[in-house]
């Protein structure tokens, strides 16, 4: 095949939805940043900007040919496309109407964001040396194996039949369930559950749940990888998902203690895209109203499950990543039609019951292996280099004890803490010779 059989409407439409789920990560920044305390807000932003960093460095080299090289027993993929080998302008199948480089980079930027988002339950306590070796090291044995039973030419889930239209099991599942184990394997928080770990700046975090939204019609309709109808059917989806979310977490919280939060509104919204992306373009939009509304509930009680069980799932992504991927991977096997998306299945609403059993296989294989060798990663890095940081560079906060910066500089910075009407006050103060200023301004 040769570059004259690219379809440039197609093209375009992925380079827009390949920048769209780049943005998204970004937007998790902006998205976690504001849930955290003010003292570790740039810690928290190094966790995603540093993904983009070390990930696709790492996708290029060799990821991108794990995950999509040839098969090796559905498990694994081969060395074929190491260093971009091969990975040029033309179509990389006869199936293909897009460059072979733009869809490496599409499925790049989910391999990015996807170990960005573990980082929720580490946040505030991880070092960031632990942080860099177990971000490579799970992108390339968890993410991309994970890819490749789902995505890649004859991986043993494709060949199960199993329905992921963009990540409900690789990206949501897997990350959430490995973000529990990280929980779990660090521990809580100096001081949790007993003083409060307030978000500092809610509308950083909202501003992040909108950036998210936009980027997720990338994510969804980008996976249909051409400009067409199944790419319309996933937007839809997507946003009506994503709508049906914020509503139900709301009357959650309306029902129970008579408020509806901001922060609840944009976690339902993200619960709602969590739960609609392995179905977007498998179910009706009526069915994606109904998976946002379940997802939107049902995450709100996983979040809940924290303080039941006692773990430190810092900024919920078990709660909402972790069950309501495995969720919307169920609920893809109850409402999927092929009246919607003929190269899908009928599920179990419409006689498919052998669906229904595949994404349920499909559900526990990805848990099991995420979570198993998220354990083993975290067990090697804490034997080696350590996994969290001293309590005293926790207490001081990760941004100045690791980075060595602030996310602030306000002239008042709160209770207990000086203020300076100048910043030559401040720096004298701080070097020891505030009395030679004082002498010199009588």
């Amino acid at each position: 095949m040769t570059a004259s059989a690219i379809n440039t409407g197609d093209t375009a439409w992925m380079l827009v939805s390949t920048a769209m789920v780049m943005l998204m990560t970004p937007g998790l920044a902006l998205f976690y940043g504001g849930m955290v305390q003010r003292k570790n807000v740039l810690s928290t932003f190094m966790h995603c900007f540093f993904a983009l960093g070390i990930v696709t460095v790492q996708w290029a080299v060799i990821g991108y040919s794990l995950a999509f090289g040839k098969t090796h027993g559905g498990i694994i993929g081969g060395f074929e496309f190491a260093f971009m080998r091969g990975v040029g302008l033309e179509p990389r199948d006869a199936s293909s109407t897009i460059p072979h480089i733009l869809f490496m980079m599409y499925q790049g930027m989910f391999a990015i964001i996807t170990p960005a988002l573990i980082a929720g339950a580490f946040a505030e306590r991880m070092k960031f040396s632990a942080f860099c070796v177990f971000t490579l090291a799970w992108a390339t044995l968890v993410y991309d194996p994970l890819a490749h039973w789902v995505w890649g030419p004859d991986g043993w889930l494709v060949k199960r039949g199993a329905l992921d239209f963009a990540g409900g099991t690789v990206v949501h599942l897997s990350s959430g369930i490995s973000a529990l184990a990280c929980a779990v394997v660090l521990g809580k928080r100096l001081g949790y559950p007993t003083r409060k770990h307030a978000p500092h700046n809610v509308t950083m975090t909202v501003t992040g749940a909108g950036i998210l939204w936009f980027g997720w019609f990338g994510f969804n309709g980008g996976s249909a990888l051409a400009s067409n109808g199944l790419a319309a059917l996933a937007f839809a989806n997507t946003h009506l998902a994503a709508a049906t979310g914020a509503v139900a977490w709301g009357l959650v919280e309306a029902m129970r203690f008579k408020k509806v939060t901001m922060l609840g509104v944009a976690s339902g919204l993200v619960a709602g895209l969590v739960g609609i992306t392995p179905a977007a373009g498998f179910v009706s939009p009526m069915a994606a109203i109904a998976i946002g509304a379940f997802a939107g509930v049902a995450c709100y009680g996983g979040v809940m499950l924290k303080g039941r069980f006692g773990y430190d799932d810092a900024l919920d992504a078990f709660g909402v990543h972790g069950l309501g991927g495995a969720l919307g991977a169920l609920l893809t096997g109850v409402f999927a039609a092929k009246a919607f998306n003929p190269a899908g299945a009928d599920g179990l609403l419409r006689g498919g019951g052998g669906v229904m059993v595949t994404q349920i296989i499909g559900v526990v294989a990805a848990a099991a292996f995420a979570v198993a060798l998220s354990f083993a990663i975290l067990w090697a890095i804490d034997k080696t280099i350590g996994l969290r940081v001293a309590p005293d560079e926790e207490r001081e906060g990760l941004d100045t004890a690791l980075h060595g910066e602030q996310g602030y500089e306000l002239g008042s910075t709160g209770a207990g803490e000086a203020h300076y009407e100048t910043a030559e006050m401040r720096e004298a103060a701080e070097t020891g010779v505030a009395a030679t200023l004082a002498s010199a301004a009588r």
